[in-house]
């Protein structure tokens, strides 16, 4: 079978279509047939070698995964041959076939295809856990999004709005402006307008409930400020890309706030069973219309280093799905 491999880390030029020989699965493995895998942020990093955590070589990125059952390995109860399931791991998915771990892996319903799918996975993964499991989310409170065009960002815009919140969103220029508003945010503000802190005490003075942030960077300690008293600012991660930002001590202590870390990685790690039942709610507010994937290109496998050059587009909104 076909797979984009690499056999050392570093520009996407290292990485190339390659024949792979693939076993048969091991204790609670799975093998599966690959239809869709979906891209994002860590992919790239992972890639260039600048991840936390290294991969073994030769390594095929691509953890985001679909597609269906063509072996089960010993002890694997739950999943039969050809149905369709989804798993999120470190790598492997750009390849015609893939071999993922059972504990990791949630059937897909009929309704959804398996691009769509492939495009919930990790960015509705990591808001579902951050708003609900991290940020004790209900839908009473309101809901500051930095980046919410990005991938991340998005999803927790549609989750809060599925469960009835106010969502204010932070994005800049009209087509990711307008992309927030699309998927239901009560208030857009443009976080390049230095008054967007006036503009949202305007509307919500005593402050928003929790702020959900995955860019980090300047917007940091502003975001933290617009926090009402025992909010709670959620850290998704940096995507700036202007390094990590520090917080005066004394704003908590003001706000009677706190922060609190949102790391889907070690959720996967620690308790695979809670991914899998997020991931199952995810795949069924979608096939109730409730949430949507939003995908920006699809590519097919041998155009691989296209996807990869899309990914890096700032301009880009949506998913980069990978279909064999």
């Amino acid at each position: 079978m076909k797979a984009f491999r690499g056999h050392r880390l570093g520009a996407v030029e290292d990485f190339a279509l390659e024949e792979q020989s693939i076993g048969a699965p091991g204790a609670g493995e799975i093998l599966l047939r690959v239809e869709a895998t979906s891209l994002g942020f860590v992919d790239a990093l992972v890639m260039r070698g600048l991840y936390q955590a290294q991969p073994p070589l030769p390594f095929t990125p691509g953890g985001e995964i679909v597609g269906r059952v063509e072996a089960l390995g010993e002890g694997v109860t739950g999943f039969i041959l050809g149905q369709r399931i989804a798993c999120w791991q470190f790598g492997g998915g750009l390849a015609e076939q893939a071999v993922v771990s059972a504990a990791h892996s949630v059937a897909v319903p009929d309704a959804l295809e398996a691009a769509a799918a492939s495009s919930l996975i990790l960015d509705f993964l990591t808001a579902h856990y951050g708003l609900f499991d991290r940020g004790h989310y209900r839908a009473d409170q309101s809901l500051l999004v930095a980046g919410a065009s990005g991938g991340v960002g998005s999803a927790a815009v549609q989750l809060a709005r599925a469960c009835g919140g106010t969502v204010i969103g932070l994005a800049s220029g009209d087509a990711k402006m307008d992309h927030v508003r699309a998927l239901g945010a009560d208030l857009v503000l443009d976080y390049c307008d230095p008054d967007w802190r006036a503009q949202l005490k305007a509307r919500y003075p005593a402050g928003v409930d929790r702020v959900f942030d995955p860019v980090g960077g300047p917007l940091f300690e502003a975001c933290f400020r617009s926090l009402a008293k025992h909010g709670r600012h959620l850290v998704v991660g940096f995507a700036s890309g202007d390094g990590i930002p520090k917080l005066p001590a004394n704003l908590p202590l003001l706000k009677s706030g706190e922060l609190a870390g949102v790391d889907a990685r070690y959720l996967g790690e620690s308790d695979p069973a809670r991914v899998c039942a997020i991931l199952g709610i995810i795949f069924r507010l979608a096939e109730r219309g409730l949430i949507s994937p939003v995908i920006g290109a699809s590519f097919a496998l041998a155009d691989a280093p296209a996807a990869f050059a899309a990914l890096a587009s700032r301009s880009r909104i949506g998913k980069i799905v990978v279909t064999p």
